[in-house]
């Protein structure tokens, strides 16, 4: 008899003793948490990128447990996820059924298989995205020979047609740049055949940038346009191509000190891929199909990422075809980022390919300057609206 009761005695001393350790730690813990610098506190976005890559299936089997209701949404013929398997795959983002997720980060250029499309434009899927060379940075530098006949254009019609357009007056309120500024195209670059060396110091993207700066301003919107030769300054610091982003960055950062009108700061590119996948026929008429890309290492990236689906809608809606759609782009092998934490309404386009012509380039420029400037008088309307409320 006095065996049982020390025998229970021992197994009630261990439970309250593991519960009082685990109050212990739970208290520790909370105390750990909120006494840490914020900059090293869980916050929702950290907890939802942690948790972005776990099977649904789990959580919906967990709200089960305490809600039968949620047991008729689960599959019947979906097994629960085994909890060493997700466990394994959140402490090593290594997904044992998934060699990509180890290859990825090992294999030069796998990771771009994890590049996440957010909105599919026609003929975007995951062996048509964007392709970013890096050629070495003495290729990029050389002369080349360069043809590129503009025709001459009148501003009659545009400036008649400002007369009834709203403005910004003397605020430049767009700010556009280009990381990768020598990027060209061969059409222009006559016996350069490979890609890689579609580089040219003048004829290159910085025409797209300021084909778009122009239509924006005919459409009321004041615009700036970055003319640094960010190759240059890789050259001067000795840095790679790789580092692009980098050297840019400082770029970045001035303008907007310089000026606190700035509301969007766009990054002006072309892809590295053939024309067949980069060039959409509307009206009968040739484009350079257009890339929205997200930084998705950039912690803030929602509001560019509202930014980025709206435009691709407009875009679809009044040039079907013309968009190549929204992906974010981040983790090994990328960049991530793109500068797109300097600001909100920060987003990257890749504007065609290297096979495109100006004459592509520039209408698909006039394209997105249309819409660009259609939901931006729209968004100051509402803005407007809401001040006299």
């Amino acid at each position: 008899m006095n065996q049982k009761k020390t025998k229970q005695f021992n197994q009630l001393y261990k439970r309250s003793g593991l519960y009082v350790l685990c109050v212990l730690i739970l208290f520790v813990s909370i105390g750990i948490m909120t006494s840490l610098a914020p900059a090293y506190r869980f916050s929702s976005h950290v907890i939802a990128e942690w948790t972005s890559e776990i099977d649904s299936t789990l959580f919906l089997h967990l709200l089960g447990m305490e809600n039968r209701a949620f047991q008729q949404a689960y599959p019947e013929d979906k097994k629960l996820p085994k909890l060493s398997t997700t466990l394994f795959h959140m402490a090593t983002s290594i997904k044992p059924n998934d060699p990509r997720s180890l290859l990825g980060n090992e294999l030069p250029g796998f990771s771009t298989f994890d590049t996440k499309i957010i909105v599919a434009g026609e003929g975007t899927d995951y062996t048509t995205l964007p392709i970013e060379s890096s050629p070495p940075l003495e290729e990029i530098l050389k002369d080349r020979e360069a043809v590129l006949d503009e025709p001459e254009e009148s501003d009659d019609a545009a400036e008649k047609d400002k007369k009834d357009k709203p403005t910004t007056g003397d605020r430049e309120v767009v700010f556009l740049y280009n990381t990768h500024n020598r990027e060209s195209f061969l059409p222009h670059l006559p016996g350069v055949t490979d890609g890689n060396l579609a580089q040219h110091d003048t004829v290159n993207i910085t025409k797209v940038s300021y084909r778009l700066a122009k239509t924006l301003k005919a459409n009321g919107i004041g615009t700036s346009v970055d003319h640094t030769d960010i190759m240059t300054i890789l050259n001067e610091k000795g840095w790679e191509y790789p580092k692009s982003y980098d050297a840019s960055r400082g770029v970045v950062k001035e303008a907007f000190q310089n000026n606190k009108d700035i509301k969007y700061a766009f990054d002006i590119h072309r892809d590295s891929l053939s024309g067949d996948k980069t060039t959409a026929e509307i009206d009968g008429k040739k484009y350079a199909k257009i890339m929205i890309v997200i930084g998705n290492d950039n912690s803030d990236k929602q509001t560019n990422l509202a930014l980025a689906t709206e435009l691709h809608k407009r875009l679809e809606k009044k040039y079907p075809g013309l968009s190549r759609g929204v992906i974010k782009r981040g983790g090994a092998g990328a960049n991530g980022v793109y500068n797109q934490d300097l600001m909100e309404n920060a987003l990257l386009f890749e504007f065609g390919g290297v096979d495109n012509t100006f004459e592509e380039l520039y209408r698909s420029a006039d394209a997105m300057a249309e819409i660009f400037s259609d939901f931006y008088w729209d968004a100051e309307k509402v803005n407007a609206e809401s001040k006299e409320e």
